[in-house]
């Protein structure tokens, strides 16, 4: 038997009559008589008791109705979940992200608005290095990264440019820059550079200045690094996007004011993805 059989055998119970139930089906009277007939030939029993206009259930057709319910209902909603799954509502993403993804407010904003219009979607969200974050998502550990660009990708991977940051310089609260007016890239000539995951600011505001800067630890993510500068270690250039949201002692932000550097936030995913779901995340932010 298949499903067909048991929407066929419902309509009769329903209706009590083969004639309103073949016009509900949109099947003819003959054909319906047939079906049922087929189901209990396969069954050995009757499943109606035929009179003048109406038909009733036998005892077989009374404990097979039960069944016929649950199994139609179980069906149209394995139908009903299939077609969600391939439409992107429901399924799961891995993302991974950077801290300054976090910092600028991107990512919260994006995420939660993303869950707002898609709830049956879950989304494990895990904050990992930059450097192996594309690979990741080449090897199927992540779907989706928000990394901070200009960065080289690997093949397969694409961007997708999110918004643009300018640079800041964190430095001491001591530092004998605190007392310039302004800052300009020259002035860092001597100073010791601590070297956050996105190194392009940091190169940038060397070339401007004119010197090869003297590259201090490299600690990791944003408040590592800012750690050291707090305990004097040097300074750093970081996005400006982390100034209203890592505040530690004994460091200060300051603009630059001849560098015209800047990153911008992206979301890297497979080129040829085929998830549904992580298909529409990705819609999702390019329509937003």
């Amino acid at each position: 038997m298949e499903i067909r059989h048991f929407r066929y055998f419902l309509a009769v119970a329903r209706h009590r009559n083969f004639t309103r139930a073949a016009e509900q089906l949109g099947i003819a009277p003959p054909t319906l008589t047939r079906q049922i007939q087929d189901m209990e030939a396969e069954l050995g029993a009757r499943l109606f008791l035929r009179q003048a206009r109406d038909v009733s259930l036998t005892e077989v057709g009374s404990a097979l109705l039960i069944e016929a319910e649950s199994t139609v209902r179980q069906f149209e909603s394995a139908q009903r979940s299939a077609r969600r799954a391939s439409r992107g509502d429901i399924g799961h993403i891995e993302l991974g992200y950077v801290a300054s993804a976090v910092y600028s407010g991107l990512l919260q904003k994006q995420v939660q608005e993303f869950i707002s219009d898609h709830p049956d979607v879950s989304l494990n969200v895990r904050e990992n290095p930059m450097a192996s974050l594309p690979m990741m998502i080449i090897e199927g550990r992540f779907d989706l990264g928000y990394i901070r660009c200009p960065m080289t990708l690997p093949e397969g991977i694409e961007a997708l440019r999110l918004s643009t940051d300018s640079f800041v310089l964190a430095l001491p609260d001591d530092s004998w820059l605190n007392r310039l007016p302004d800052i300009a890239c020259m002035h860092l000539q001597n100073e010791n550079f601590i070297l956050p995951e996105q190194v392009v600011g940091t190169l940038q505001v060397a070339s401007q200045g004119g010197f090869v800067p003297k590259l201090g630890g490299r600690p990791g993510g944003l408040v590592a690094v800012l750690a050291l500068v707090s305990l004097g270690q040097g300074v750093a250039v970081v996005p400006e996007s982390i100034v209203g949201s890592v505040s530690l002692p004994n460091v200060a932000y300051r603009r630059l004011k001849d560098c015209d550097a800047s990153s911008w936030l992206a979301l890297i995913h497979r080129r040829f993805e085929k998830s549904p779901a992580v298909v529409r995340y990705i819609e999702h932010l390019k329509n937003g």
